[in-house]
């Protein structure tokens, strides 16, 4: 998998994938990628990247010609999903990731400002996506959410694929909660259910706690839950 980034920033991912897994995932071959700044790819003297909105309005909106410029220096850019990160995008979820865990590469549009020229998106963008329902100051951050929830479907990226099947997400059940040493901590003891050794009990017990985490925290995702459990 390579991950192209398209951004103002481009200090933010190169310290990103030099620590913890993704820095791992790097070494072992499993994970690429390259840093655009778009201000090299303006054709102002001055290399800006942003300009007034047509029709008047509150800020600064990024130009189409360096965001383009930049995505047509990848080769074969036509070939790769192109994501625009924006609060106005659908919610990115976990099945988005498994889809595009199978792509040989992924182009991330790095917004600021106001947004982005609409003919970018028009003409280019491929899947507009949102992290929350709320705005950041740039879509760094939401582009490295998204690289690094993908990369955990990557074929050996985890150390232990089974831990894919019982996280959270993937049966529309939140993840039930952990517990390690010690066994007492301030007064508060370890469930005795996981000290049982009986494998069954304590499968039927983390079931338990995860209907009963998502049905507080999530009762939408309890609600595809119950429909899930009433088709088998």
């Amino acid at each position: 998998m390579k991950y192209y980034f398209l951004t103002l920033f481009p200090e933010i991912f190169h310290a990103y994938f030099q620590s913890g897994m993704m820095s791992r995932g790097v070494e072992k071959g499993l994970i690429d990628y390259e840093v655009l700044n778009i201000r090299d790819f303006s054709q102002d003297k001055h290399h800006q990247v942003d300009d007034a909105p047509f029709g008047g309005g509150a800020g600064m909106v990024m130009t189409a010609p360096p965001i383009v410029n930049a995505l047509k220096s990848i080769e074969n850019y036509e070939s790769f999903p192109v994501i625009y990160l924006t609060p106005s995008g659908k919610p990115f979820v976990q099945e988005d990731s498994m889809i595009l865990a199978e792509k040989p590469g992924i182009i991330f549009i790095c917004g600021h400002y106001e947004g982005i020229d609409q003919r970018v998106i028009d003409h280019y963008v491929t899947s507009e996506f949102s992290v929350g329902d709320y705005v950041l100051t740039g879509g760094e951050l939401p582009a490295l959410t998204l690289a690094d929830c993908i990369a955990r479907h990557l074929p050996d990226f985890l150390g232990n694929s089974k831990s894919l099947e019982e996280e959270s997400f993937e049966s529309n059940l939140l993840e039930y909660p952990h517990y390690t040493r010690p066994r007492e901590f301030e007064g508060s003891l370890v469930p005795e259910v996981l000290l049982s050794g009986n494998h069954k009990v304590i499968e039927t017990w983390r079931l338990t706690k995860a209907e009963e985490k998502t049905k507080n925290n999530r009762p939408d995702l309890f609600k595809n839950h119950e429909k899930s459990l009433r088709k088998k």
